[in-house]
Formats: C-alpha cells, sequence, structure tokens
C-alpha cells in the first residue's frame, strides 16, 4: 500500500485549474517519537484554501509549491509511538490532503463516530457550523426574534446560519444559485425567504425577501449583494464578514467593484466586522454540544456533497468554487 497526496503544483493566476495540482505517491508514514498516524476518512474542502495557494500574508501561511495542501481531516488513527491517541480512536483536526498523516496530534479532538456520521465533523458540527454560530453570536450578536439574511445560504456555513436564525426565532431570507438550493432552503430548512442571486434582480430580491429590513448580515459572497444589502440595512444593524468568494480567484485586472454606498453605514451606524473562526474557542466548543443536540432534536438539518477519492480532489475544490456543490464540499478516501 501507499500513501496518495495532492500536491500545489503551481500557484494559479485567477481561477485554479488542474495543472496547479499533482497528484503524487509515497510511502505510508511511520510515527516518530510521540506521533499518531491517522488513516483519512474524509477530507475537507473550504472556500478559504483558495487564498492559501496564493504567496500572500494572510492568517494562515500559503501552501508550499512542491508540498501536499492541507485542510480539515477526520480520520481513524491507526498507529501510535506514544502519541496522545490510542489505535482505533477517531480524530479530527488538520491534515494532508493525503490517504495518510503523521501528526503529534497538536490541534486534534476525538470524536465519536456514534453520534454523527464522520463527514459531520467537518462541517455542521466542524470549523463551517462552528464559523455560523461564531459569526452570528460572537460576532454579530444576534437576539431573538431579529430579522437576517445570509448569502450563499445553502453552503457549508449559510444552511446552519438560517437554521441557527430560525430556532432563534428570527425571520430569515437567503440567497443562493440555483431554483433546486431556494427549493431546499424554504421547503426543507424552512427559511422565511430565498432567491436565486443568477436569474433574479438582487437589488429587487433583497428587498423583497427582507420586508421588515435586515438587522444582521452574515456575509459570504460580496460584490452586487452586499451593496443591495447595505441599501436594505435597518438601524444598529451589524455585518458579520464571514467571506467573499465573489472576489478569491479576481485578479488585479478583474477585480470587481467595492459598494458605492458605503455612507450608508454611517448614517444607520451599522457594525461590520470580519471574523476567524479560530479565534473564539469557547464558542467553537459551546457550539459542538449545541449543534449535536439540535441534530438529535431534529432542529438542524445538512446537506453534503461528496467526492469519491484523492484523485478527485482538486476537481471537488475547483466545482465548489464555482457554486457546483449542495452544501458542504467534502472528498471520501477510505471507511476507516
Amino acid at each position: 500500500m501507499s500513501n496518495k497526496q495532492i500536491l500545489l503544483a503551481s500557484r494559479p493566476n485567477g481561477w485554479p485549474t488542474e495543472q496547479n495540482f499533482e497528484l503524487s505517491e509515497t510511502n505510508i508514514p511511520e510515527p516518530g517519537a510521540g506521533q499518531i498516524v491517522v488513516q483519512t476518512s474524509y477530507m475537507s474542502v473550504d472556500p478559504y484554501m483558495r487564498g492559501r495557494m496564493n504567496d500572500a500574508k494572510s492568517y494562515v501561511p500559503p501552501f508550499q509549491i512542491g508540498a501536499p495542501l492541507q485542510g480539515g481531516i477526520v480520520g481513524k488513527v491507526i498507529a501510535s509511538n506514544g502519541g496522545p491517541f490510542e489505535e482505533g480512536m477517531y480524530v479530527v483536526g488538520m491534515g494532508n490532503w493525503a490517504n495518510y498523516t503523521v501528526t503529534d496530534g497538536a490541534g486534534y479532538t476525538p470524536v465519536d463516530p456514534s453520534l454523527a456520521p464522520l463527514s459531520y465533523y467537518l462541517g455542521v458540527l466542524g470549523m463551517p457550523g462552528m464559523t455560523a454560530y461564531v459569526g452570528l453570536k460572537g460576532v454579530a450578536d444576534m437576539k431573538d426574534g431579529e430579522n437576517l439574511f445570509v448569502s450563499a445560504a445553502s453552503g457549508a456555513v449559510g444552511q446552519v446560519v438560517g437554521q441557527i436564525g430560525k430556532n432563534m426565532g428570527c425571520h430569515v431570507a437567503g440567497s443562493a444559485g440555483s431554483d433546486d438550493k431556494i427549493a431546499y432552503l424554504t421547503d426543507e430548512l424552512g427559511f422565511d425567504a430565498a432567491f436565486n442571486y443568477k436569474t433574479d434582480d438582487v437589488y429587487k430580491a433583497v428587498r423583497t425577501t427582507n420586508p421588515n429590513g435586515i438587522d444582521v448580515y452574515f456575509e459570504n459572497v460580496g460584490g452586487p449583494v452586499l451593496e443591495a444589502v447595505i441599501n436594505n440595512l435597518n438601524f444598529n444593524a451589524r455585518i458579520a464578514l464571514c467571506g467573499m468568494i465573489s472576489m478569491y480567484n479576481a485578479t488585479l485586472d478583474d477585480m470587481p467593484p467595492g459598494p458605492r454606498n458605503m455612507a450608508v453605514l454611517v448614517g444607520r451606524s451599522v457594525k461590520m466586522q470580519g471574523f476567524i473562526v479560530s479565534n473564539y474557542p469557547d464558542l467553537c466548543r459551546e457550539w459542538v454540544g449545541t449543534g449535536a443536540k439540535w441534530l438529535k432534536e431534529g432542529k438542524l438539518k445538512y446537506r453534503e456533497s461528496v467526492a469519491e477519492g484523492i484523485e478527485n480532489a482538486p476537481q471537488a475544490f475547483i466545482d465548489m468554487l464555482g457554486g457546483k456543490n449542495f452544501g458542504k464540499q467534502v472528498v471520501k478516501l477510505s471507511d476507516a
């Protein structure tokens, strides 16, 4: 047996292509003193990883050319040399885009596969779910019964944002990129309203789906959606800046213009704040308990797109950036 892994072959200029990735094979790693080897069951594919493909300063270091990409993984400990977890345990943490990862276990957490599908620990009970909770509670300080709007609402984070809002008695509206996704939001997740940003007039749709204005906006997209939202914000509204996927693949030559109506934020006393989920460890831990409870009670649903095999991870990543996934995108590597 060998260890297949995906390396960064080159840095993309604009949209990533298959040529930016390289499939490599090496030996299964052996654990050194105090280390464990994790066989990956599922691997996470997330929008923030696009930024790490650039050689630019950010809150996480860039991927290195010729080295494996990294992301969230969940899997089984198959070997331990005095490491922090015993063989047979399941853990979640940051690992290589590979079938096997050797680590000292720093940042890893044990999980119980009997409580939820393993892939959920990369999604609804992992970073996306934590991001939704942190953005609403820690950044936007959302109150029961407020008016919430979320862009990319059917995505890994957005679908959790909306359901947290509904469980808090809020009016919840969202946008997504297909009619099937809109139906999922309103018919299955209980959103009060939603629209297709690809076919509807964004400025009109934001206004009609938020008849009482917007108290909290959870921002995942940027561009025209952000501009339309600003015009419909209530006094003392809050914007939690999670991401702006519409700009991730833009170059200096085709960078979309920023909102033209930023002055509205001043006159309406609006707070707009970016955040990094790992800066809120207490809320992250709180979410795992809350999210697991809601899953058991049927108050939380979650949808995933699952690609099979590590060789398909690059295309899954590219498709995710283009909005072709439905819900959280993961790659299944093994049944371990």
